[in-house]
């Protein structure tokens, strides 16, 4: 199962049908938590790491974010999916026995 979370949503034509479609781009997100590898060296740099991100000199980094799937689909495709994709939404992506299983991820769960 993979964490993943809706990056982009664009409206396009199917170049088959010529009918509008959706092109619905995917990342899977981690969370980009600093590893603590013992040592008081390790301690004072990311002490010294922090504080230059919290005065903006570092950017914070929260999660990283891989591209996972891109879909296109009809209007019709999309309405069968069952499920309104929002952008910034995350999403559990579970793959198994050929199907693809969405479900609205819910924090601490």
């Amino acid at each position: 199962m993979a964490k993943v979370k809706v990056n982009r949503i664009v409206s396009v034509t199917d170049p088959v049908t010529g009918m509008p479609a959706k092109q619905i781009e995917l990342v899977q997100v981690r969370d980009a938590r600093p590893q603590d590898f013992g040592g008081e060296e390790a301690r004072v740099i990311q002490s010294i790491v922090n504080q230059l991100q919290n005065m903006g000199f570092i950017p914070q980094f929260r999660e990283i974010a891989f591209a996972k799937l891109t879909m296109v689909l009809t209007e019709m495709e999309y309405d069968m999916l069952g499920l309104r994709l929002d952008v910034n939404e995350v999403y559990e992506l579970e793959i198994k026995n050929g199907s693809l299983t969405f479900k609205k991820y819910m924090e601490g769960t």
